[in-house]
């Protein structure tokens, strides 16, 4: 385990690193229509690399999205975090959720303490959020955490909207 890796929590959440016993839901999760705002659907092999970046993303930059764990059931329910990946314009607060947790105000409850974390103790001045066209839910939690439209973005080939992050309302 990396040294810098934190742990956090909240009410209803245990923010941790990513674990090898999370891959079945991760991979699930990419199999479906739903990852298609994710850069999915995608194959077991393509997942598992996927995966691996996330996890790896925490050697490399000493910091990277944790996995969620629900306190009460144990269960992995998605992946929440600071990013910055190769051709990313800037850092990214991201965030997925495994089928069967949205709705619960999980990654909402997850984005804030992300967020305080990132402004608050990695220092960051500034994070976005890099959400693709059509991935209403998501511009919907951007909006929810105070986060702001600011311009269309091409991913790499995708139409994707970049939200920013208002730091002052995490300090």
């Amino acid at each position: 385990m990396n040294d810098s890796v934190k742990t956090l929590e909240t009410e209803h959440l245990i923010l941790r690193q990513i674990r090898y016993d999370d891959f079945e839901p991760y991979c699930a999760f990419y199999a479906t229509d739903r990852s298609r705002y994710r850069g999915g659907p995608l194959d077991r092999l393509a997942a598992w690399q996927t995966f691996a970046a996330e996890s790896g993303h925490w050697t490399l930059r000493g910091y990277g999205p944790f996995a969620l764990e629900e306190k009460q059931s144990g269960a992995f329910c998605g992946v929440i975090g600071p990013t910055c990946a190769e051709g990313w314009p800037e850092p990214e607060m991201s965030w997925l959720m495994m089928d069967g947790f949205e709705g619960r105000g999980y990654a909402h409850e997850a984005a804030q303490t992300c967020l305080r974390h990132v402004f608050n103790t990695l220092g960051w001045t500034t994070a976005i959020s890099l959400i693709l066209e059509g991935n209403e839910r998501s511009m919907a939690l951007a909006e929810r955490l105070g986060a702001s439209y600011e311009r269309k973005h091409d991913l790499f080939g995708a139409p994707a909207l970049i939200y920013r992050h208002n730091p002052q309302l995490y300090q």
